[in-house]
């Protein structure tokens, strides 16, 4: 026998080996292919229906008497169906069956049946606690990020989640959105360089016909500088049916595609939705979890922790768990920012760095996701940190003598990044951009309505030795008093000097950002004197776009002259 060849017996046993670790290939006690809990009401379809995702969404359940059929109500369950003004309710046949029909406090039940508590206030609540609405330069696209904008395709689910964050217009039929939004939403985006990164969402995009799902596709495929679609889903949980072989064929001729999903509870990841999974990842999408921390729900670190082992397991990322968001009808699903905390502390270290979501809160207002974490950084000196592990174990860490720092001026990297125009924030002051962030109305509070400038305010103190920009836009310098005089006093009329005065302008009237890096006029530093006589053009520039110096060279000298 040769000594490359394998044993017969060894080929035997390649042949038949059977991976009973992948969950996409679990089987049933009967051999075939195993299946979840079906509910009484339906035992008698023929799988070839219950497998059809259009017979699930069109025999979605939503009332009263139907939800009846299948779970045995309390009487705040009955409230909250019966309120007239409920957020909208629909849940498919094989999500409902996944619910323990006499167990009032079963997981998956709390997020698709409406209580009673609902409708209960509470401080900081909003319609539109994220104010995509108001970060929204066309219908349904929202732009908060500098190269990625959030694409809302429709305003329908599979299911309706109870503590939806767009339950202001989600579940509404007459807030859906048509193809002429589709394609003002497009023509923004051809329009709209900066942005390299698309999320479809909605309500959710998989629930929309094909043809018209594809079209949206492609449309977004045919704009160049478009590098990443990603999908936000939750039809694989709610209607795992919906992916089959047509959509994924449609979906692999538009890569690069991303996919997050919407787990909240290990009860969730059935065999339906291990197979669909499988079915994504080898159309070659990556996919994540995002989950949303709920009382009741998921707020328990031994849960989370089943849940994020569960998702591994299905080659699903765990990505974000958020903090719940104050919107209408979540009070009763939010906990304390500190849950979250302990749940972070109970997955770092102690279970894989892959498997540990970043835990997020989505600024009220309009913010955007805001990172939470523990604190593992004690303390710190001009030569070591001090850290903490997950055990409680506490080290140092000795920082290096010298450091050569990285050359921007040789970087190609550097220099080709793209413009994050009045964005940059933390970041842009690291990098040398400017020097500081002032809020809003920061200059005019500081003020203390002085309208004119004494001589001890001389705009070129502020300019930062080579930091920030040569030129740009910002606040006009305040007039110059005469020697002698006092503010509102010049040409013997006080009120008639005051009147003449130019009001310095707001950083809005001037389309600065409402932040201000200390920038000011470069007219500014030229002396008064010579002001008058003097007719420069001095370029304009959007807020965040000035023009740089050159690495090392100084933007101006202690005393203001530029160099």
């Amino acid at each position: 026998m040769h000594l490359d060849a394998a044993p017969a017996d060894a080929a035997l046993t390649e042949s038949t080996f059977v991976n009973r670790r992948d969950p996409a290939r679990l089987l049933g006690p009967d051999g075939a292919p195993a299946v979840s809990r079906r509910a009484p009401l339906w035992a008698d379809i023929p799988a070839e229906k219950w497998n059809d995702w259009r017979w699930q969404l069109s025999h979605r359940v939503n009332e009263l008497e139907e939800i009846e059929q299948v779970l045995n109500l309390t009487d705040e369950e009955r409230e909250g169906l019966s309120a007239p003004d409920k957020f909208r309710v629909d849940i498919t046949p094989y999500f409902i069956s996944l619910i323990d029909p006499d167990d009032p406090d079963d997981p998956i039940r709390r997020q698709v049946i409406p209580l009673g508590r609902e409708h209960q206030a509470f401080t900081g609540m909003m319609e539109d606690s994220l104010a995509e609405d108001r970060h929204s330069p066309v219908p349904g696209l929202v732009h908060r990020y500098p190269d990625r904008v959030l694409m809302l395709v429709t305003t329908q689910c599979a299911s309706y989640c109870r503590y939806c964050t767009r339950s202001r217009i989600v579940g509404d039929p007459t807030q859906n959105f048509n193809r002429r939004e589709h394609e003002a939403q497009l023509d923004y985006l051809r329009r709209t360089p900066q942005v390299r990164d698309v999320l479809i969402s909605g309500g959710d995009g998989l629930t929309l016909a094909p043809k018209l799902f594809e079209s949206i596709m492609r449309g977004l495929r045919e704009i160049p500088h478009i590098e990443v679609i990603r999908i936000g889903s939750r039809v694989p949980v709610f209607l795992p049916q919906r992916v089959d072989d047509e959509l994924c064929e449609m979906l692999q001729r538009y890569h690069p595609i991303w996919m997050n999903l919407h787990f909240n509870h290990p009860n969730e990841v059935t065999p339906e939705v291990s197979r669909a999974v499988d079915k994504l990842t080898r159309t070659g999408i990556p996919v994540g979890n995002q989950s949303v921390l709920l009382a009741g729900v998921n707020d328990c670190v031994h849960v989370m922790r089943a849940l994020v082992h569960r998702m591994v397991e299905n080659r699903i990322r765990p990505y974000y768990i958020y903090q719940c968001d104050l919107v209408e009808g979540s009070g009763h699903f939010r906990t304390p920012v500190g849950k979250g905390l302990e749940i972070m502390e109970g997955l770092r270290g102690h279970t894989s760095g892959y498997a540990v979501p970043t835990f997020v809160i989505d600024a009220p207002g309009g913010g955007g996701k805001i990172p939470v974490m523990p604190n593992y950084l004690i303390s710190y000196s001009d030569h070591k940190v001090v850290l903490r592990n997950y055990e409680g174990y506490i080290t140092t860490y000795e920082e290096p003598p010298t450091y050569e720092r990285h050359e921007s001026a040789s970087c190609r990297f550097c220099q080709a990044q793209r413009p994050e125009p009045g964005q940059s924030g933390v970041s842009g002051l690291l990098s040398g951009e400017r020097m500081w962030i002032e809020p809003k109305g920061f200059e005019e509070i500081h003020s203390r309505g002085n309208l004119e400038q004494h001589r001890l305010q001389d705009p070129s103190k502020w300019v930062p030795y080579g930091v920030g920009a040569i030129e740009g836009q910002a606040r006009g310098a305040l007039p110059v008093l005469a020697p002698g005089s006092t503010p509102g006093a010049g040409n013997g009329n006080s009120g008639a000097a005051r009147t003449e005065a130019p009001q310095a302008e707001s950083l809005t009237t001037m389309g600065a950002s409402d932040t201000n890096a200390g920038i000011v006029e470069p007219s500014t530093l030229i002396p008064e004197e010579q002001r008058a006589d003097t007719e420069l053009e001095f370029p304009q520039y959007p807020p965040g776009e000035e023009p740089r110096p050159r690495e090392g060279e100084p933007t101006g000298s202690a005393h203001g002259e530029l160099l």
